[in-house]
């Protein structure tokens, strides 16, 4: 048996490349058939649109606090706290005078 080792597939952190998305970086970490790992960092007063999303995912809070909406229902997200978006549904993330790291795990229908 050989050890399976391969690159992250963008470990780098980059803007997110979408619009409406302001002050948040990212990096892919695992890209599989299944599902989708990445990792998200949020400045102060940054925030991901709020837009439907094709897959259920699950966004885990790893350091700082900000907000999720889903379906136009606001929570904060604190540290250690998870988010679940259901596919389809209108979702965002977003800062306000605080940064927030996220892990952001997408499973694939």
């Amino acid at each position: 048996m050989t050890v399976d080792i391969r690159p992250a597939p963008r470990p780098g952190w980059d803007p997110l490349p979408f619009d409406g998305c302001v002050g948040v970086v990212g990096r892919v970490l695992v890209r599989e058939d299944t599902y989708f790992v990445a990792e998200l960092r949020f400045s102060e007063n940054a925030t991901i649109h709020e837009h439907p999303g094709d897959n259920d995912t699950v966004v885990v809070c790893l350091e700082g606090r900000g907000f999720t909406s889903v379906a136009g229902e606001t929570a904060a997200l604190e540290e250690g706290q998870q988010a679940r978006w259901p596919k389809d549904v209108p979702h965002r993330l977003w800062t306000e005078g605080s940064t927030m790291r996220t892990l952001m795990v997408e499973h694939f229908a």
